[in-house]
């Protein structure tokens, strides 16, 4: 298998309905596509968000926040609900998940990076799936940090990944924004991540989540210049996960979302683009 561990990434907007309450049908599909991942021998690591708009479903907060404590607040409501419905799931298909909670200065100080990498290999080693959040409840300026999007691939880049998956509501990147223009083309494959291709990111972000493809291509530089394949694609397609991996695998087109091509592996990446990283 080319893509041996594999770190998955699904926003809010995806994992809830619009009221903010989970969706427990599209939870249930993504968790057994993991599942159905790990029996095939793989590792799979589940960076999630939706602790926030958990945390306001629960409540009845209508509208999200914009006061950091009573955002913290709310996670903290939304964290407890989201890690006790994806271990309900994951127990009925003989599977364990772990929660990890990381701020930006765990992936920055020498000693917490260090920590986490050890609790998250010894946790696949085990067969566990590893669940990892922002820790939000103590957070300020990484609440705002993209919604996971670059949290994914900060991790992915720290375990050694072999493939970044971050699903989205649309079904990749296209020259213009979809919602604005259906008539814009996606575009299958990035070979470089260019002006050109950031320029077509724009800034949108979803309705629910913080993030937009602007982040999902900021975050596809840094795991493609760790040599780790990136595909952003569309969370509402059925098993999409499964088909990502068998698209790759099998190299049928890259025809689902947009595939962001890694760089070599290497020390020296000044010809990639990837050196200021």
């Amino acid at each position: 298998m080319r893509y041996q561990r594999i770190v998955i990434k699904i926003g809010s907007s995806s994992l809830t309905h619009n009221g903010g309450r989970l969706n427990f049908n599209r939870i249930d599909h993504f968790l057994r596509q993991m599942v159905d991942l790990k029996n095939e021998g793989r590792e799979v690591l589940f960076v999630t968000s939706g602790s926030i708009i958990t945390g306001m479903g629960e409540m009845g907060v209508h509208e999200r926040p914009q006061q950091i404590p009573e955002q913290q607040a709310l996670a903290a409501v939304g964290q407890a609900q989201l890690m006790a419905v994806y271990n309900r799931f994951l127990r009925e298909y003989g599977a364990i998940g772990a929660q990890i909670l990381l701020t930006a200065y765990d992936l920055e100080d020498p000693q917490h990076n260090f920590n986490a990498f050890n609790t998250m290999i010894n946790l696949l080693k085990w067969g566990v799936i590893p669940i990892i959040n922002e820790n939000d409840t103590v957070a300020t300026h990484e609440i705002k940090f993209g919604d996971n999007d670059m949290l994914s691939a900060l991790v992915a880049r720290l375990v050694g990944a072999d493939l970044l998956i971050m699903l989205s509501d649309v079904e990749g990147l296209y020259r213009a924004d979809p919602h604005l223009d259906d008539q814009s083309i996606k575009i299958d494959i990035v070979e470089e991540i260019s002006t050109e291709i950031e320029a077509y990111a724009g800034g949108n972000t979803t309705s629910v989540g913080t993030g937009g493809m602007k982040t999902k291509v900021a975050a596809a530089r840094i795991a493609t210049c760790a040599g780790i394949t990136t595909v952003v694609g569309p969370a509402y397609r059925n098993s999409v996960i499964l088909e990502i991996v068998e698209m790759l695998e099998n190299q049928t087109g890259g025809k689902i979302g947009t595939t962001f091509v890694a760089k070599p592996k290497q020390r020296e990446k000044s010809t990639t683009g990837c050196s200021d990283l």
